[in-house]
């Protein structure tokens, strides 16, 4: 697997690719992230990296659970609001503090990116789960309704598993195979739309499909 970069998410913007086509793009903030610990197979049964980022402000900070407080203050690494883990082959080539930032993707051309989407609190079935619904003349005696959903005498009573009401959103949801449009610093610009809200956080790593055609 690839390592997973942690980033924000800005918002979206539109820019101009080198063939003068009109790009629509998600801005991410991808600040360094910081090595927190190194995992080998001999000690925990596997290669990963653990990776910090988006850095909490001194109040916060002291708010933190001693257990994550002891965890930062032992690498001697500044304290952070997320903590993500990458399971990778080669950690040899990586020490604790290091700076991981948006150079990662330099020579990148696809990347996949996790997120969570925009919570849209409980709702009805024809926001859910886009059902019809029923006539919208005045004496049809429903609207939005999903309409009958038990049985007879037998079985009598309703299948579980079934379309109803409920939560929308809030979700974790990867989009494969966006395009890197442009590096620009710790910004980095992707082709098309991430899940999630303007500054929530997303995951970034090398498109898995992309790298196995060798595109």
């Amino acid at each position: 697997m690839s390592l997973t970069l942690i980033g924000q998410k800005k918002g979206m913007a539109q820019v101009f690719d080198q063939e003068g086509k009109l790009v629509v793009c998600t801005v991410i903030l991808a600040e360094p992230n910081t090595v927190l610990q190194i995992k080998r197979k001999d000690t925990h049964g596997y290669n990963g990296l653990q990776l910090a980022g988006q850095p909490l402000s001194e109040s916060k900070a002291k708010r933190m659970p001693k257990p994550q407080k002891g965890q930062f203050a032992k690498t001697q690494v500044e304290p952070c609001r997320v903590i993500h883990e990458s399971r990778i082959e080669d950690v040899d080539s990586y020490q604790v503090g290091q700076k991981i930032d948006a150079s990662l993707f330099a020579g990148v051309a696809y990347v996949d990116i996790e997120g969570v989407t925009k919570g849209k609190g409980f709702q009805g079935v024809i926001k859910l789960h886009k059902m019809a619904g029923g006539p919208a003349a005045h004496g049809s005696g429903f609207h939005r309704h999903m309409g009958s959903t038990g049985m007879r005498t037998t079985p009598g009573r309703c299948f579980p598993n079934g379309k109803r009401p409920s939560r929308m959103g809030g979700d974790k949801q990867t989009v494969q195979n966006l395009r890197v449009v442009a590096i620009k610093g710790n910004l980095l610009l992707v082709e098309g739309a991430v899940p999630g809200a303007r500054s929530g956080t997303v995951f970034i790593r090398e498109s898995e499909k992309k790298k196995k055609k060798g595109k």
